[in-house]
């Protein structure tokens, strides 16, 4: 298979995560709280589709499995960042108020 496809298959799939990210920063910071259902099920629905995204371009030979593996759980790991920083940053306006 071409580098160059493989190559641009993932930029694409990476991001698609960042704007994952960017979504929830912005529904945190102006729409709802993590706990928020929904929150939660924007944040399912968005994983859901970049997990089948992954799998479609791992079927087609363009991503490696583990490579999509590892976009997805650095995708995770960044999500539950962001979760806790706003966590934090609530607690601590709870406490001046």
């Amino acid at each position: 298979m071409n580098e160059e496809l493989r190559h641009q298959a993932y930029a694409q799939l990476e991001a698609d995560a960042d704007r994952i990210v960017q979504l929830i920063k912005v529904q945190m910071d102006n729409l709802t709280m993590p706990q928020c259902p929904v929150y939660e099920e924007v944040l399912d629905t968005q994983m859901y589709g970049l997990s089948k995204e992954v799998n479609f371009a791992v079927r087609l030979g363009l991503v490696d499995a583990e490579d999509g593996r590892e976009l997805l759980e650095k995708l995770e790991i960044e999500v539950s960042k962001v979760h806790d920083l706003y966590m934090q940053e609530e607690k601590l306006e709870s406490k001046e108020i």
